[in-house]
């Protein structure tokens, strides 16, 4: 045989084995990743995890008090577990970023208050509309409120990156210009209202509505268009398996209540909003909270709390006035009755360290009180309830709740049948009688507000909040 038929063979024999070691690679790396043939859910389900796409705020994703938390964050943590999958959560720093990530696989869907409009159809997939929403032009408490896009030509307008706005803006005047800021959130736009740098922007109307308690200067001046649908979006390909997951949940959820239920706890505490009231917040924080607030901490640190709670009752109480008497004869920070007082050991009333102590030892045993089956932040809001208008009639509020039909152990159940107490045909069927029952509800609320408020400052440092000094010392 010649030299060169061996040659010959030889690489024949080389091609046969390099195509076998290639077939069994493409069997190896279709064992171990999983059979390309399973659908999305099914996927997911093998992987054990739903990964959401969205953006830091107030209405989709945040780390609260309580943790992780956020309109969007708790619909599709909902989501999740009907799928029988733990939730992941991935946050991109814009909303022009969301796309994108979902086209590279870093995520399954996108709930981030994405409206499902035309120019977003065609790339995306979009499961059911779960709720509607108006754009809103935005201005400057203070200044000239527009009327129209034409009252708008002299003043710097800026939308969010990546929105959907300037289609609104289609049929716009000629002299009209906007810009976009990149890597802008919308809490920096509306911080950029606040402070005269920005006079106009254009954002959805639940957002304004969670936002407008952070930025009290901001105001709504005038709706652009017709409502727009929002809903989830995953990648548009030929298997819709998440879409119609998501269709069947939502079915379920909306007849369930559960959807509805989701919407009242993060929007019903702040439909009664007044600007103003946040105004003479944020004016007493700088005034008054500085001297109180070390007192604010020891006792949550002593009771196990939140200061900032603490500090929210305190507000909703006496304004953090330690000398402020009521028309009953309540006195102090914590308006304690003299009775309690000196339940509490409270021989001063008006000594702020005494009268924040105290009340902080009484919320705590109002949280105790409620059952332990009831989990936060029910828990707590049902025991600031009952700090405001006694245990006792909490639960009559609670019995009749059950009564009628409703869960007991849930807030938002119970908040709605606290005014029945004022009624002769209710309160004569409970133990402890009438009570003026819309007070713990506007009690509850407006706390829930000052809470939030203090919890968004101090989690972006802001200036106001950072330069109330704090009186405990960390390692």
């Amino acid at each position: 045989m010649s030299a060169r038929n061996r040659s010959i063979r030889l690489s024949d024999r080389l091609r046969g084995l390099l195509r076998l070691l290639l077939i069994g690679l493409v069997v190896v790396i279709v064992a171990t990743s999983g059979d390309s043939r399973l659908s999305q859910v099914e996927r997911i389900e093998q992987r054990g995890s739903l990964i959401m796409l969205t953006v830091n705020g107030a209405s989709t994703y945040f780390l609260g008090a309580e943790g992780e938390t956020g309109y969007e964050y708790e619909l599709a943590l909902d989501f999740a577990e009907s799928l029988g999958v733990a939730l992941e959560v991935n946050t991109v720093p814009t909303v022009a970023d969301l796309i994108p990530a979902l086209r590279s696989g870093k995520g399954d869907f996108i709930a981030a208050n994405l409206t499902r409009v035309p120019e977003r159809q065609s790339s995306l997939r979009f499961g059911p509309v779960y709720e509607e929403v108006r754009q809103v032009v935005v201005y400057r408490r203070g200044s000239a409120r527009p009327a129209s896009l034409d009252d708008m030509t002299d003043g710097r307008l800026v939308l969010l990156e990546g929105s959907s706005f300037e289609a609104l803006l289609a049929d716009h005047p000629a002299d009209l210009s906007w810009e976009t800021l990149p890597r802008a959130s919308i809490e920096d736009i509306f911080d950029g209202i606040s402070n005269e740098e920005i006079d106009y922007t254009i954002i959805d109307s639940n957002i304004l509505e969670l936002n407008r308690r952070f930025f009290p200067a901001i105001r709504p001046a005038f709706e652009l268009g017709e409502p727009q649908p929002l809903a989830w979006a995953t990648r548009r390909s030929n298997d819709d398996s998440l879409v119609q997951q998501m269709h069947r949940h939502f079915a379920h959820a909306s007849e369930s209540g559960r959807l509805a239920e989701i919407r009242h706890r993060h929007y019903d505490h702040v439909e009664a909003y007044e600007p103003v009231g946040t105004f003479t917040f944020m004016r007493q924080m700088r005034e008054r909270l500085p001297p109180l607030r070390h007192h604010f901490e020891e006792a949550a640190e002593r009771y196990d709390l939140d200061w900032r709670l603490l500090a929210a009752v305190g507000y909703q109480e006496s304004h953090w006035n330690p000398n402020a008497v009521s028309r009953t004869g309540v006195r102090g920070v914590m308006m304690l009755t003299q009775r309690t007082a000196r339940q509490l050991g409270v021989e001063n009333r008006q000594d702020p360290e005494q009268s924040i102590m105290g009340g902080a030892r009484y919320l705590r045993s109002m949280i105790d009180r409620v059952p332990e089956r009831i989990d936060y932040p029910d828990r707590l809001w049902l025991a600031l309830a009952a700090y405001n208008v006694g245990y006792g009639h909490l639960e009559d509020a609670r019995r009749l709740t059950e009564g009628l039909g409703g869960n007991p152990d849930r807030w938002l159940d119970v908040r709605d049948h606290l005014p029945l107490l004022t009624q002769e045909r209710y309160y004569s069927q409970t133990r402890f009688g009438y009570a003026r029952g819309y007070e713990p509800v506007h009690f509850v609320e407006n706390i829930r507000t000052f809470f939030e408020i203090l919890l968004w400052m101090e989690g972006r440092e802001h200036p106001l909040l950072a330069g109330v000094p704090s009186g405990i010392e960390t390692e």
